[in-house]
């Protein structure tokens, strides 16, 4: 990964703003290097370094598409630490006190937090312990959701905008 130090074309923001860098995957493709604490519920291809501060067992979860196999972990960073969801070929790959980059990512929220979470898509790989904080140096902080209403967050979560009427959220009346 190679990391830009100049102006990009296109339309890219430079310079980058706080709380994340701007690099070149293996691709080719515009990653964002984010902490924790700049998370956004709705975000995509997301990277996160981070220690593993807590890990879960996998197990499998009943899904409208089926059974999903699935565990939790919690990672954090000098800013904050967040829950996040393994999917699939990532459930249980993570141990407590690992330093980790997770790339590929996205982001959702439930009661109010966020919540990073990793699917098909996504990669976890180790990196150096210097390269992140030890645990006792994360902070108790979690990105916060923007506080929306319950039909947006309905929407937003469940996928709402295939069923948006252009009159009201869920094809309702509109009143």
């Amino acid at each position: 990964m190679s990391y830009l130090y100049k102006p990009c074309p296109g339309p890219v923001r430079w310079p980058a703003p706080a709380g994340y860098r701007k690099s070149i995957g293996e691709e080719g493709v515009l990653e964002e290097e984010r902490k924790v604490s700049s998370l956004k519920e709705g975000m995509d291809d997301v990277t996160v370094k981070g220690r593993v501060l807590s890990a879960e067992e996998p197990k499998v979860i009943q899904t409208r598409k089926g059974p999903r196999r699935i565990s939790e972990a919690v990672i954090g960073d000098e800013t904050g630490r967040v829950k996040v969801t393994l999917w699939g070929k990532h459930a249980g790959t993570l141990e407590e006190g690992e330093a980790v980059e997770i790339q590929g990512a996205w982001t959702t929220s439930y009661r109010g937090d966020v919540q990073l979470n990793v699917g098909y898509k996504g990669e976890i790989r180790r990196i150096s312990d210097e390269e992140v904080p030890r645990e006792e140096e994360v902070p108790e902080d979690t990105p916060k959701a923007a506080s929306r209403g319950w039909r947006q967050g309905y929407g937003a979560r469940r996928g709402g905008r295939g069923r948006y009427s252009g009159r009201g959220y869920g094809g309702g009346s509109g009143r």
